[in-house]
């Protein structure tokens, strides 16, 4: 069983019942909405299509929708500016007008007090290049460093400036009170700077009677300065390399994907890695050789997911992307990881009674975690702990934290309801195991459960053997 979760972005390319039964057929496990493009009715059949086909094919489906966040972007253009080094833009606020022959709008007025003279601008991904002249109430003027062709409403990055946007805009409220009311597992926070962004994103989704798991995506400077705290706050971390790429220095990305994903597992976290896996596949059949390494680097180093973008969007083969994915993950698996959950931090007793099973599972063959879970927090704990072989199967009540342990690597979630024996709800969860062709004679179960004794409850380990 693949151990690598595949998140995969809905879009033109694949917002049909049938790319969608093809999609989750492939081994997509989550679907992501990306709300800077999404219109809400389009979400609502969306994910009533989603849940259908899921539910038809009796396949745990969790479904993210990605906030579009606090971005700051170039407003409208009648045409597209041909820009060369050396040439004079400037950036407007307010609705002030430039005298120069090459100017944008700007959605966002503080950036004239946040920006300063000397500092760079990166528009359109980082293909074209600016540096700050000078500024005055309405107005930031640049020398344009790199040629470029500039577009309307094109995302602006600002390296290792801060920025005083609030975590949440307004349309970001409206796009998660629709995710509420449509019941999404996951709400990712689109450029997520301290923890206090995440902490505010808990704040709403509790205020509105939610239980989705965050995603802080780490795409600035900002957000790697504090990072701990950030990983310490969200329930799950995406590393969006994409607009993290552009803010750092190229050379720097491995190394900050790296401590990322060695600090979540050793904090307890979920982690995605995700934009350009497959990039070139948004055009051509096949993958370059470069992006199997890249995607292989990340299953070896053991992130819980990894995630397509326009791959699955817009391009011409979602379907044969998602394949890739699942043919790469479950070769490099087989090669063991990079070991990075050896330096996990256990602090309750429930940890440790958990890591003791987890070690347990390790010195067996044929072993499978079998674990009961009401809120998905046992089943958290063994999956941080990377089992070196042996698959998690974490049975619980809710089919709301069914959907939500998707993300959690080589966690394989099944709805069961509980009864007041535990005893009865091993026996049940091995015959449903057994109903699903998921274990044989000889196999080796390792049940994290409690016991009764007396008129109380205890946790439990126990080792059976299937018949």
């Amino acid at each position: 069983m693949r151990k690598t979760k595949i998140i995969c972005t809905l879009g033109p390319a694949s917002d049909s019942e049938e790319k969608i039964r093809e999609i989750l057929l492939a081994g997509a496990n989550i679907f992501r909405l990306n709300m800077s493009h999404a219109k809400h009715e389009w979400v609502r059949d969306v994910v009533k299509r989603v849940r259908g086909v899921a539910a038809e094919l009796d396949i745990n489906c969790g479904i993210l929708l990605d906030t579009q966040g606090p971005a700051i972007r170039t407003g409208d253009l009648p045409v597209k500016l041909n820009l060369k080094p050396g040439q004079i833009f400037e950036f407007t606020v307010r609705g002030s007008r430039s005298e120069e022959e090459h100017s944008v709008d700007v959605n966002y007025d503080g950036l004239v007090n946040d920006i300063h003279v000397g500092d760079t601008v990166l528009v359109d991904n980082g293909v074209i290049h600016m540096k700050v002249l000078a500024k005055d109430a309405n107005r930031v003027r640049c020398e344009v460093l790199t040629e470029g062709l500039l577009g309307s409403k094109r995302h602006i990055n600002l390296p290792g400036v801060k920025v005083n946007l609030p975590p949440l805009t307004e349309k970001d409220h409206a796009d998660i009170a629709l995710g509420v009311s449509l019941d999404v597992d996951f709400v990712a926070l689109s450029f997520c700077r301290e923890a206090a962004d995440i902490l505010e994103l808990k704040r709403v989704l509790l205020e509105h009677g939610s239980r989705a798991r965050t995603v802080a995506k780490i795409e600035d400077q900002n957000a790697v300065r504090f990072i701990k705290d950030i990983i310490v706050a969200s329930d799950a971390v995406m590393i969006a390399r994409g607009d993290l790429g552009v803010e750092c220095k190229m050379e720097e990305l491995p190394i900050i994907q790296r401590r990322i994903i060695k600090k979540c597992l050793e904090i307890g976290r979920p982690v995605i890695v995700a934009t350009h896996m497959l990039e070139s596949m948004i055009e051509n059949p096949i993958p370059t050789r470069a992006e199997i390494t890249d995607v292989a680097n990340a299953v070896f180093e053991q992130a819980d997911a990894v995630m397509l973008s326009g791959e699955t969007a817009t391009g011409k083969y979602p379907v044969e992307c998602v394949k890739v994915l699942d043919r790469v993950a479950r070769r490099i698996a087989l090669s063991g990881g990079a070991g990075y959950a050896s330096s996990a931090i256990l602090e309750t007793q429930r940890q440790k009674t958990v890591h003791a099973a987890v070690t347990l599972a390790n010195s067996l063959e044929n072993a499978k975690l079998i674990l009961f879970t009401r809120e998905g927090r046992m089943a958290d704990e063994a999956s941080h702990l990377r089992p070196e072989r042996a698959p998690i199967f974490a049975f619980t009540p809710s089919e709301e934290v069914m959907r939500r342990l998707t993300l959690n690597w080589n966690t394989h979630a099944i709805c069961l309801p509980f009864g007041v024996n535990p005893e009865h709800n091993v026996v049940d969860a091995e015959q449903e195991l057994h109903r699903r062709g998921l274990i044989v004679s000889g196999d080796k179960l390792i049940i994290l459960s409690d016991v009764m004794f007396a008129e109380e409850r205890f946790d439990s380990i126990q080792i059976r053997t299937v018949l």
